[in-house]
């Protein structure tokens, strides 16, 4: 695809045909996202593909729990885990226990150990240069070393025809994914990646235009238009 496409048309994808991603598809889109960029160029990432339908059963099932308690913030009109308007977090929402105990339905997550391709990407923390550390809000400056990674592996499979979905409600269990995977410290879980044949291909995606969000000077400056 031309590159205009592909950037237009990568969005999630959560339904798969039932189609398996050889592995020469997927070291390809792995070679290509490797190319990412990371401060220092340090690419301290690691990609576990994981094949063993055990325990791809039990990252579904941790992913479940992660989910429930993600459909109990937007129940209550919560973005999930979000910081408050003085830029620091406060805890939890909502009822954590009570939203864990919840059934909470949801094809993909039912499924996802069935996902054609499932990918878990960890990166090593002592690799990442947090330059807002210490600042008195929510620190977000070291996933721009390995985010752009997690991306370009997506890119990567629209340009081939596949799709996927990246996500990282499968962290709030990370101790649990770190035991049932063998990862170490340093590092820590920033994504789990499903890969498969879209069911339906993406044509268009919803996005803000330019001017929304782009202004001249100061925040409150004149939209950016051309």
């Amino acid at each position: 695809m031309d590159f205009s496409t592909v950037v237009r048309t990568t969005g999630a994808v959560r339904e798969f045909l039932d189609e398996p991603v050889p592995d020469s598809e997927l070291h390809t889109i792995l070679d290509h996202a490797r190319f990412a960029p990371s401060g220092g160029n340090r690419q301290g990432w690691r990609v576990l593909v994981v094949r063993d339908p055990d325990i791809r059963r039990q990252l579904r099932d941790l992913y479940q729990v992660s989910w429930r308690e993600y459909v109990a913030h937007v129940a209550e009109g919560k973005v999930p885990f979000a910081p408050g308007p003085d830029r620091r977090w406060h805890g939890p929402a909502v009822d954590l226990d009570a939203a864990r105990a919840s059934e909470a339905p949801n094809p993909f997550g039912d499924g996802l150990d069935t996902a054609p391709a499932l990918l878990i990407v960890a990166v090593d923390l002592t690799q990442l240069a947090v330059i807002d550390n210490g600042l008195d809000r929510q620190s977000i400056v070291g996933g721009g070393s390995i985010y752009p990674f997690c991306h370009n592996i997506m890119l990567s499979a629209r340009d081939r025809g596949y799709g996927g979905v990246m996500t990282t409600a499968i962290c709030r269990e990370e101790e649990a994914v770190r035991e049932l995977l063998g990862i170490p410290d340093p590092w820590a879980v920033a994504a789990l990646i499903a890969l498969g044949r879209p069911v339906k291909q993406p044509t268009r995606l919803r996005r803000d235009p330019v001017e929304d969000f782009t202004v001249v000077d100061r925040f409150d400056g004149t939209a950016f238009e051309a």
